[in-house]
C-alpha cells in the first residue's frame, strides 16, 4: 500500500517549521546582526532583576545575563563600539549600578539611547555611556529610592536607605551635565506624579536639564558611535607611532 508524501516543509512529527517560526516569534525571518558588524547592540527592557527573582509574567532583563555580556565586549576585540538601547521601568538599585558601573569602565566607545521610558534606575544606565540620546516622545521618571514590602523600622533602616540614594545621585550628576541640586529638585518634586514624589521627564526636557546629550534616534545614535569608534582608532595609531 502506497505511503501518503509528507508535505513539503514539514517534518515528521508533522509540524511545519515555517508556522513554528511564525508562532514563537511573529514572522517568518528575524533580522540577524552582521558576522561583519564592528558594533554591539544591547538592550536594557523591561524591569531591571537583581537579588528577587521577579514573577515570570514580568519583562526583566537579569543583571547576572548582562555582567557576563559586558565582559566578553571588553575582551572581544572584533567589536569596536557598543549601542545601549533602553525601555525600562527601572528596577533593582544595586543592580542597576552595577551595570551602569560597568558600562562606565568599558574602554570601548558607548553610546545609549532611550525609547519609550528609561525611569527609575534605568536614568544611572542612560548617563553612563559617552554619549547619550533620547527619542522626543520617551520619558524618564525621576524619583527617591524606594522599598516595598516588610521594612524595619529603625533609624539605621532610612540612614541606609539615604546612602543608596545619594550613591545614585552622585553617579548621575557625575557621568551628565546636571548639577547635584538640580537633580535632587527633580526627584523630590512635589505634584508632578500621581500619589507621589518625583519628575517625569519628557524628551527635550532631559537634554534641558542637562541629563542626556541629544535628542534622536537610532540613526543619529549609530551615527555618533562610528564617529567615537574613528577617534578611537585614530587615538591609538598615535600611540602606536
Amino acid at each position: 500500500m502506497n505511503q501518503p508524501t509528507p508535505e513539503k516543509g514539514k517534518d515528521d512529527k508533522g509540524s511545519s517549521p515555517l508556522l513554528e517560526k511564525i508562532q514563537q516569534l511573529g514572522q517568518t525571518n528575524v533580522p540577524q546582526m552582521s558576522q561583519d558588524s564592528n558594533i554591539h547592540c544591547l538592550t536594557i527592557v523591561g524591569q531591571i532583576e537583581g537579588h528577587m527573582q521577579l514573577p515570570p509574567q514580568n519583562k526583566t532583563t537579569k543583571y547576572e545575563h548582562i555582567i557576563p555580556q559586558l565582559v566578553a565586549i571588553e575582551q572581544n576585540p572584533k567589536i569596536e563600539g557598543v549601542l545601549i538601547v533602553l525601555n525600562t521601568v527601572g528596577g533593582d538599585v544595586e543592580a542597576g549600578l552595577a551595570i551602569s558601573e560597568m558600562l562606565a569602565s568599558l574602554s570601548k566607545p558607548t553610546v545609549s539611547i532611550v525609547l519609550g521610558g528609561g525611569h527609575s534606575i534605568g536614568v544611572p544606565i542612560a548617563v553612563s555611556c559617552n554619549y547619550s540620546f533620547i527619542a522626543e516622545t520617551a520619558t524618564m521618571t525621576i524619583h527617591p529610592v524606594r522599598l516595598t514590602g516588610l521594612v524595619i523600622g529603625v533609624p539605621q533602616t532610612f540612614e541606609y536607605l539615604d546612602k543608596m540614594q545619594e550613591r545614585v545621585v552622585k553617579f548621575v550628576t557625575g557621568h551628565s551635565n546636571i548639577s547635584e541640586e538640580d537633580f535632587k529638585n527633580l526627584m523630590f518634586a512635589k505634584g508632578n506624579l500621581t500619589r507621589d514624589i518625583g519628575t517625569n521627564v519628557v524628551g527635550n526636557d532631559a537634554v534641558k536639564y542637562g541629563l542626556i546629550d541629544f535628542v534622536g534616534g537610532v540613526g543619529e545614535a549609530i551615527k555618533k558611535l562610528n564617529e567615537l569608534i574613528d577617534q578611537d582608532k585614530d587615538n591609538k595609531e598615535e600611540l602606536i607611532q
